[in-house]
């Protein structure tokens, strides 16, 4: 264990590549009751357009920008990093969860795209896995929607997950207290966010834009990089297995 610095945020994320998924698309759960996963489908309406195609610069493209960024997770619990010039697709991700005075460092990759018109909606969103060393085992997907039809916007996230082993016994017992009651807030956080972001995009302020440092590395949401804290919190890094 140590504190946050910015080093072990780049050896960490550079270290992703290394990492498999760490779960196999076999143990996927076979529908939403099934009794070995969490599985989750939640929605919010972020914004509303006239009926048909998206807007240019409408609320869906504004909730599309805030998604492909990284720019909707509430900084006091979750930030990412990244390199937003890698691809999105296949980009690798580190998660630093924030729990008390703990920061986890866990990792994620991007593994699938939308950009489609499906059953009369426009989607565009993505998918991520758990990498070896998460807390969690599973597969989480974020979209944009709007509905041709009523021209409502909506931000969906879909997921599945299980806890991962943690040999740490004490981060195994606070993540089976803690860990489901601290998913569903994030749920519930992101899409108030992205409501939020898309509101005030739409009273003139401009969206947040990822700001890479020196290293090439973006810390999301924007402004999120550092806090008081950081100089005391212990940082956990990749404790599943």
């Amino acid at each position: 264990m140590s504190r946050p610095d910015p080093e072990h945020r780049r050896a960490d994320l550079d270290g992703l590549a290394a990492r498999p998924v760490n779960f196999d698309d076999a143990e996927a759960p076979a529908d939403a009751h099934d009794p070995r996963w969490h599985v989750d489908h939640g929605r919010a309406l972020v914004g509303h357009e006239t009926p048909g195609d998206p807007v240019p610069g409408g609320d869906w493209e504004r909730a599309c920008a805030a998604l492909r960024d990284y720019q909707f997770t509430d900084p006091r619990r979750l930030r990412g990093a990244f390199r937003p010039t890698d691809p999105l697709m296949g980009r690798d991700m580190l998660l630093e969860g924030r729990f008390g005075p703990l920061r986890f460092h866990l990792g994620v990759r991007v593994t699938a795209l939308v950009d489609e018109v499906r059953d009369g909606r426009r989607v565009w969103g993505w998918t991520y896995e758990t990498l070896q060393g998460h807390l969690e085992r599973g597969r989480l997907t974020y979209e944009v929607v709007k509905d041709l039809t009523t021209g409502d916007v909506e931000f969906v996230i879909r997921a599945f997950s299980r806890p991962a082993h943690i040999p740490n016994p004490l981060y195994r017992l606070g993540f089976g207290l803690f860990g489901r009651a601290v998913q569903l807030e994030f749920y519930h956080r992101a899409g108030q966010r992205v409501r939020d972001l898309v509101a005030a995009a739409g009273r003139g302020r401009p969206l947040p834009q990822p700001v890479p440092g020196p290293d090439g590395i973006t810390v999301a949401p924007q402004g999120s990089g550092r806090h008081w804290t950081d100089r005391v919190a212990v940082l956990v890094r990749h404790p599943g297995t």
